[in-house]
């Protein structure tokens, strides 16, 4: 006999049910340190089919891959003093290999492209929000999951934009600012095929965790830690009293005030 609509099978309720075990997070141990971390915080390496060894940003490439997660300044250190080439060889079974000598620069290269990218992705799925005035009105409104700002962008410019996000999140006083980006306008702007991209607003929190990923990768490896406690610390700024961000040369200045009149 069917249950009617809005009859439930069982008078089991969802608190009684058991919870679900937590699905492991596949680990990865970096070829230089030995240390194991998850795959999101380590970059791949690949071999092509003629032996030269390739950033993986996606870890996507087919075949063995070998995972380092150190800094660009550790990795040319691996790379002048030979570890680099030992690690390697070891992970690829004695494979004939040809480490490029720009390798660090073809990394970076790719974990701002991965970013770049992704940051496309969201703009398409209408997750991003763009133009200085339009973010405010969405942050003063609470509808700001995530908050960034080139490396070019003036410290008037993210000021504004910090303080109304504080406001739409009750967080005043926090000190949340959003992200320093390692990218300056003209990458995001090529990138997101707008003018003059300054700050960008995310506005749906799965997507700022999916940006996090490649851009967390791209910081790590070029030095720059992340934040330390709540969402919306900054990276890049310092808390009130601290010094302000640099400011964007005088000859930008006047495009950040285009920033605010459209995307």
């Amino acid at each position: 006999m069917r249950n009617p609509h809005n009859e439930t099978l069982s008078a089991q309720g969802p608190q009684d049910r058991p919870a679900r075990p937590e699905k492991a997070l596949p680990e990865r141990k970096c070829i230089l340190t030995a240390r194991h971390d998850g795959r999101g915080a380590l970059l791949r390496l690949a071999i092509s089919p003629d032996g030269l060894v390739l950033p993986d940003p996606l870890a996507r490439a087919p075949g063995r891959g070998a995972w380092i997660g150190v800094s660009r300044a550790d990795l040319e250190i691996a790379l002048a003093n030979g570890k680099l080439r030992g690690a390697l060889a070891r992970a690829f079974k004695g494979a004939p290999l040809t480490i490029p000598a720009d390798l660090p620069d073809l990394i970076e290269q790719g974990l701002k492209r991965a970013t770049l990218d992704r940051l496309g992705i969201e703009l398409r799925a209408g997750n991003l929000v763009l133009g200085t005035e339009k973010i405010a009105q969405s942050a003063r409104s609470g509808a700001i999951a995530w908050l960034a700002h080139a490396s070019d962008a003036r410290a008037d410019g993210v000021g504004k934009l910090a303080q109304a996000w504080r406001v739409g999140e009750m967080a005043e006083g926090s000190g949340m600012a959003g992200v320093i980006l390692p990218l300056d306008r003209a990458a995001l702007s090529v990138a997101l095929g707008r003018d003059n991209v300054v700050h960008l607003g995310v506005t749906d929190p799965a997507a700022a965790e999916r940006i996090a990923g490649p851009l967390d990768r791209l910081m790590h490896f070029i030095g720059a830690a992340a934040p330390e406690g709540p969402p919306g610390t900054p990276i890049g700024i310092e808390s009130p009293g601290g010094p302000a961000p640099a400011t964007a040369p005088a000859a930008q200045a006047a495009n950040d005030d285009l920033d605010t009149k459209g995307e």
